[in-house]
């Protein structure tokens, strides 16, 4: 379960205007990388991994023994993430999810608070998928004040394309701010590699953020 996720393949993020976005793409089909080991070690059971790509994190939490279902939009993604044996649908997160109200935690890697193009709506979908204190860990940009207008994009690799969805680019202080409007307290925020994470947890006013 250590193997390379399809490390040859060729998959961007390109915009309605033709524009691929500026992400880490070759992170993507590679094995979790000691920054992302890190935040999975706060991955309660069972872990919906949204946006889960060609499932790295998943296979990830498979070695640490923890259940863990996937969900994206993108087909090349889903074909990647299959053919490494773990549970995945093609669903986004604000279609039907099976489990609604059960899972222990959700993942939001790779910028995907940005899913959607609204982060409030997405943390207020995933706050009811969640059960009473669950955690979402998530991943920010890399520039704390980072507020980047909301895009159409899609996933393309040589062969296939996935659907329009729409996104956006959230730094720290925007995830703060729209965490507290939707029932979420941070517990925690660290950088690890230049790359930025948190822990935000549902119905804990007792929380009290950790900055490491």
């Amino acid at each position: 379960m250590t193997a390379s996720v399809d490390a040859d393949a060729a998959v961007v993020l390109r915009t309605a205007r033709g524009d691929v976005l500026d992400l880490p793409a070759h992170r993507w089909f590679a094995p979790a990388d000691d920054a992302e080991q890190d935040a999975l070690e706060r991955v309660v059971g069972p872990a919906l991994d949204i946006g889960c790509g060609p499932g790295r994190h998943l296979v990830a939490l498979a070695a640490r023994g923890v259940f863990g279902l996937g969900i994206d939009v993108s087909p090349p993604m889903l074909h990647a993430a299959r053919r490494h044996g773990v549970n995945v649908l093609e669903r986004s997160v604000f279609d039907r999810v099976p489990g609604a109200g059960r899972w222990g935690s959700a993942l939001l890697l790779d910028g995907n608070i940005g899913i959607g193009g609204d982060p409030a709506a997405l943390l207020t979908r995933v706050r009811g998928l969640l059960r009473t204190h669950g955690r979402v860990i998530v991943e920010t940009d890399s520039d704390a004040r980072r507020y980047e207008p909301t895009v159409r994009v899609r996933a393309e690799s040589s062969s296939a394309a996935g659907p329009w969805f729409r996104w956006t680019t959230v730094g720290y202080e925007r995830l703060v701010a729209v965490a507290a409007t939707t029932g979420f307290a941070l517990v925690a925020a660290w950088e690890t590699e230049g790359r930025g994470f948190a822990h935000l947890e549902r119905d804990r006013p007792d929380a009290r953020a950790r900055i490491e």
